[in-house]
């Protein structure tokens, strides 16, 4: 059985010219299944946890439609792609909710670092210790997630030199977080954080990948992957968290791709190690994505990320056949070969201007829902 899988999706609201433009109050007062963000120019929708991709793909496109509609009542609005603030103020921070002393806590600390737009993937996993493995499997292949969705090669209307500029700049908290051994490993060191004041409450962990679930860190049903930048394309979406969803269901039939147990890295050293060597690659992702030079978690050896990408492709490619989602793995093959969207946007802004190649995205973005809205998704009976 496939597992359960859904999405949060931060995006940000502004002019077809691209000026990004703070909604979000209006929104969530006006529309159902919206959520604020500290900062107002970028509102967040969730999907229902799903199993079938067929579904998951029009639940990631209705919002959008029904978002975009209510834009167009407030004025000369639309979404704009992207994970950072291409051309917007990236010094000032819009509050969305004054009175928050969470969010008070976010600017003070954080500023517009934090001011971002990103999609996280959570995934259904039940056992606690499953989940744990999960997250530690994935943790050390993050980095491959983020060098494929790749998005945010600009910041004020420059270009910074990282294809993916928010995860270059996004405050990891806490800085040094384990590859957790356990599901008590994760109850005890979390309640640690929480008493020094490293984490101001549960949801403040912020790393690549995270357990959660309704009542943490005691109660956990999923894995959140939360390193990616946001993928305008839903499709290429589905494909990214099919690729993920193959991995892990992989792992559950062979539990000995746990990288605690199965890298050649020195046992002794071994977690310590795998932190050191993922950090380092999600560093290069960050800068280079698809052309980073990374090592493997296996034996540190060296390798490009779209190398490794190619390999787990080929990998998960008959676990996902026996589960029936291989077609939804296909689009990776364009990505792998065009490039990320941080690429193709570095490529067109070779001969255009920072501002006309997101005016373009814009339009792209628009064009590829309106698609899939009327030839895949019916719409809802009332």
């Amino acid at each position: 059985m496939l597992l359960s899988k859904g999405f949060e999706v931060e995006l940000y609201t502004g002019t077809p010219a691209g000026n990004i433009v703070g909604l979000s109050d209006r929104i969530v007062a006006d529309l159902n299944g919206f959520v604020r963000e500290p900062d107002s120019r970028n509102v967040e929708y969730t999907t229902p946890p799903l199993r079938r991709y067929e579904q998951l793909l029009c639940e990631l496109v209705r919002p959008r439609q029904q978002l975009r509609a209510y834009l167009k009542q407030l004025g000369n609005y639309t979404l704009i792609p992207g994970s950072s603030l291409a051309l917007g103020d990236t010094h000032r921070f819009y509050r969305s909710d004054p009175d928050n002393p969470y969010h008070t806590y976010i600017e003070h600390t954080y500023g517009t670092k934090v001011v971002t737009a990103s999609v996280h993937i959570n995934i259904g996993i039940a056992n606690p210790e499953l989940l744990m493995q999960a997250c530690r499997l994935v943790r050390v292949e993050a980095p491959l997630y983020l060098a494929l969705t790749a998005s945010s090669p600009f910041l004020g209307g420059q270009i910074t030199g990282a294809h993916s500029s928010r995860w270059r700049v996004f405050p990891k908290t806490p800085p040094q977080v384990p590859l957790f051994e356990s599901h008590q490993h994760h109850i005890q060191w979390t309640e640690h954080q929480l008493e020094q004041g490293s984490m101001q409450n549960v949801r403040h962990l912020w790393l690549s990948v995270r357990p959660n679930g309704d009542r943490r860190p005691y109660c956990l049903n999923r894995l959140e992957l939360r390193i990616c930048d946001l993928v305008s394309d839903p499709v290429q979406l589905l494909a990214v968290t099919a690729l993920l969803e193959a991995r892990l269901l992989q792992l559950f039939q062979d539990p000995s791709l746990d990288p605690l147990e199965s890298s050649q890295l020195a046992a002794h050293t071994r977690a310590d190690e795998l932190l050191q060597l993922t950090d380092a690659n999600e560093i290069a992702v960050a800068d280079q994505s698809l052309e980073a030079q990374l090592r493997h978690w296996r034996d540190g050896s060296p390798i490009l990320a779209a190398d490794w990408l190619q390999q787990l492709y080929d990998q998960v490619w008959p676990t996902a056949k026996a589960y029936g989602i291989s077609c939804f793995l296909v689009p990776l093959k364009k990505i792998l070969r065009q490039g990320n969207e941080a690429q193709l946007w570095l490529r067109q802004a070779q001969t255009a201007s920072v501002s006309q190649v997101v005016v373009q995205a814009i339009d792209t973005m628009r064009r590829q829902e309106e698609g899939l809205s009327d030839d895949i998704c019916e719409p809802k009976v009332a």
